[in-house]
């Protein structure tokens, strides 16, 4: 039986639209909707200075995208027993409402129906009204996700959820208007229907739920379930090639990037790609992912004044974004333009890599050194500051280019280079919020430029450089879209391995500050060190809620990079830990892989394990990674073991369709290929070390471990978790490298030019 048979009578409109099929290759990317105008988010969580009418259990947490919400009229709880307890005292159904606070159609949702007094007062008279931030807690959100996309076909936030008072969900969706329109009930309605039905066929629905649930939990229960019975080296060499003929069918050759709009960055994707390339040579790997990456950057989606991504773009040209920033996006696409740098050497894609770095340093960082979480998409109208718009900060008129670029000469040769348009160059606008506004995007490039305007390209690039610093200073005066300061383990983690990465690939000492102020923040206010787990979020002195896997996941591969950086054996022994514990809370002993919860928590009615890597990875590919990483760093079996059963686990969806986890696949490269160990002993800050350690770092060896054995209390250390680097010394005094493919090794060197032979040969 389908869901749809549980559910039909309560729901309006056909909004129930797909029988339980494929659940576990549901994509969670391509979630957001395109945007429109929107009233002022408050930037500090007092909202208003006058006191507000209305304050509910909301105003005692410490979520932005909660706080957001504390002065609406709807009798909001938090996700906790108290809301528990009163929906099953009064036999009310719950209303549950998912988001977060740089989603756009949230602060839409919300001015339109949460501050709503007629809308609020339904809810309050009818439901139990829930509101959970997903970056806090994603395993709500990803529970009740699964039920709207199983149900509908699509998802997305703000997700809307009806629930029995034991939590089982009967009716879902995502936006509503307040009223009806498009075709489609309102909220109003769809609420004032659900509650009759609530009240004439409680049986009806309460049977639907459970049935639902069940359906539910055979579907993830098996999702992750094996069924390939090869393991052939010919058939796994060939599903790398399947993997690679697939996502190379749905890429876009006239734009860059896979698929169509909206179009999104998807990092996985390139890793995976560059891998394959480094694997195979083929060219026309590296070609997609290079043209992929130069055509975002060249985009609206990059923004070119003040640096980082956006979330997505709303057209396939990469022209329009969506403008929020997210901190996991910053740390996936920092890597990725740092593999480009190493491969090609070209100075575009390591100038990229650093304008996001330092983007995050500016703007998304603490003053202790931690990462904060994103900023909206909108913000104050410059020209009428009490409305908000969604790209306001961003985007520009010409005539205000030509009044604050003084010369007209830069003015011109400004405009051409960014296709900026008296009438505005967002055509067919989806947005209908941009007219006469121009989103930034390289039309020209810079030798064309130049030919257009008879100079140099020196010239037009200095003058480009100078215009960028004007605008800059000018629109750092404008309203800032609001920033949520909250700190996520799992985002820093990602934004720990870009810095620590930067560092080694573009030696600049600052980047590895950047990724030992968050590690060390994440060491001192989100581990608890009496129970040896980790935190999820901290915010204004307060942490809370335990780690879920991708916590654990992200974080350990940060701190692998780091050590691999800084060779400070803290962050390698910390890491070992975090794993023990991690094997500890998530491992399926059954049928290997890791849960995203720990199961502890019976208000989650489903552990489940997340099949997608879309705009973040799956954390169990990240784990496979890691396993792999510290097999070799360690020569621990149990480390080889679980990456083995976790590969066994996700099986049946890589034969299916290993292009839903390309991330896995570049991991599943890994285990293919022939273990890479380069061991250098010296000093770690002698001049011959330090040489031969640039030597790895600019080229692109994926699927590798960097120790040091530096001859004193480091390598000590490090022999308590690999014993065989105890044996590792200097030649002759000189920084010696110790190169080994497999398990076989090459003669010590400590001869710089027979290093760079040795390590091409193990390319």
């Amino acid at each position: 039986m389908t869901i749809q048979k549980y559910t039909w009578k309560i729901i309006l409109g056909g909004l129930v639209g797909c029988a339980l099929v494929g659940l576990a290759l549901v994509a969670f990317s391509q979630n957001d909707k395109p945007a429109a105008q929107v009233r002022a988010l408050e930037e500090d969580d007092s909202m208003t200075t006058a006191k507000p009418k209305y304050t509910n259990r909301l105003a005692q947490e410490k979520s932005p995208y909660l706080l957001q919400h504390a002065h609406n009229p709807v009798n909001w709880y938090p996700w906790g027993e108290e809301a528990f307890t009163k929906a099953r005292e009064e036999a009310k159904p719950i209303f549950l409402s998912v988001g977060y606070s740089t989603c756009h159609w949230c602060h839409v949702m919300e001015h339109e129906s949460f501050e709503n007094e007629k809308i609020a007062a339904i809810l309050n008279e009818n439901f139990v009204a829930i509101k959970v931030d997903r970056e806090e807690r994603p395993d709500v959100d990803k529970v009740y996700m699964t039920f709207v996309q199983a149900t509908t076909g699509s998802g997305g936030w703000p997700m809307s959820v009806w629930l029995t008072p034991e939590l089982k969900p009967f009716v879902g969706g995502t936006y509503y208007p307040p009223e009806d329109k498009w075709g489609r009930p309102g909220f109003a309605s769809i609420l004032k229907q659900i509650a009759e039905a609530w009240a004439t066929d409680r049986e009806s629905i309460v049977a639907s739920s459970d049935a639902v649930l069940e359906q539910l939990q055979q579907a993830t229960s098996s999702a992750s379930d094996s069924d390939s019975d090869s393991d052939s080296v010919e058939l796994e060499r060939a599903l790398l090639e399947r993997t690679y003929e697939q996502i190379k069918s749905s890429y876009d050759s006239q734009h860059g990037g896979f698929g169509g709009a909206p179009k999104f960055p998807r990092p996985s994707a390139p890793d995976f790609l560059l891998r394959y390339y480094a694997r195979t040579g083929t060219q026309d790997a590296l070609e997609m992912t290079l043209f992929t990456l130069r055509k975002m950057a060249e985009g609206g989606m990059h923004d070119a004044i003040g640096g980082g991504f956006h979330r997505y773009s709303v057209d396939e040209r990469w022209h329009v974004p969506h403008f929020e920033k997210m901190l996991y996006d910053q740390g996936q696409l920092a890597n990725s333009y740092l593999d480009a740098y190493q491969i090609t050497r070209d100075p575009f894609y390591a100038d990229v890599a650093r304008d996001i770095l330092d983007y995050v340093q500016r703007d998304m960082t603490g003053d202790q050194g931690q990462f904060y979480s994103a900023e909206d998409a909108d913000s104050p109208i410059p020209e009428n500051p009490t409305e908000q718009a969604e790209g306001a900060f961003y985007v520009w008129e010409q005539s205000e280019l030509f009044d604050l670029l003084e010369d007209k000469k830069t003015a011109d040769i400004f405009n051409h280079y960014y296709g900026v348009e008296k009438a505005g160059n967002v055509q067919n606008d989806p947005h209908g919020e941009f007219p006469n506004k121009n989103v930034l995007i390289v039309s020209h490039t810079i030798d064309e430029t130049a030919t257009h305007f008879d100079t140099t390209a020196d010239k037009v690039e200095q003058m480009l450089e100078t215009a960028r610093k004007t605008l800059f200073e000018f629109r750092e005066q404008r309203p800032r879209p609001h920033l949520d300061d909250k700190t996520l383990t799992a985002w820093n983690g990602l934004m720990i391995s870009s810095f620590a990465r930067a560092y080694q690939v573009l030696g600049e000492d600052k980047y590895l500050a950047s990724a030992k102020g968050a590690s060390d923040f994440i060491r001192s206010k989100l581990y608890d060190e009496d129970r040896g787990v980790l935190l999820r979020r901290f915010r204004k002195g307060d942490a809370a809620i335990d780690g879920y896997l991708d916590d654990y996941a992200f974080l350990i591969k940060g701190l692998l990079d780091l050590y691999e950086a800084s060779f400070e054996v803290d962050y390698l022994s910390w890491a070992i830990a975090l794993q023990s514990k991690q094997d500890e809370l998530f491992w399926d002993a059954r049928a290997g892989g890791y849960f995203s919860t720990a199961g502890t928590d019976k208000t989650i009615l489903l552990r489940m394990k997340n099949e997608y890597d879309g705009a973040e990875p799956s954390p169990n590919s990240i784990a496979l990674l890691n396993l792999l990483r510290l097999a070799q760093m360690t020569d621990t079996n149990d480390y080889r073991e679980k990456a083995e059963e976790t590969l066994a686990a996700f099986s049946g969806v890589l034969q299916r369709a290993p292009h839903a986890m390309p991330q896995m696949m570049a991991a599943f490269d890994y285990h293919l290929d022939k273990p890479k160990q380069i061991i250098i002993a010296g000093a770690s800050d002698s001049p011959d070390t330090q040489k031969m350690l640039q030597l790895v770092h600019e080229r692109f060896i994926p699927n590798k471990i960097i120790m040091l054995a530096d001859g004193d209390a480091g390598q000590r250390a490090l022999a308590e978790h690999f014993t065989f680097i105890s044996s590792i010394q200097t030649v002759d005094g000189k920084a010696t490298a110790y190169i080994c493919t497999g398990n076989v090794c090459k003669l010590p060197t400590n001869d710089s030019k027979k290093m760079a032979l040795m390590l091409d040969d193990a390319l």
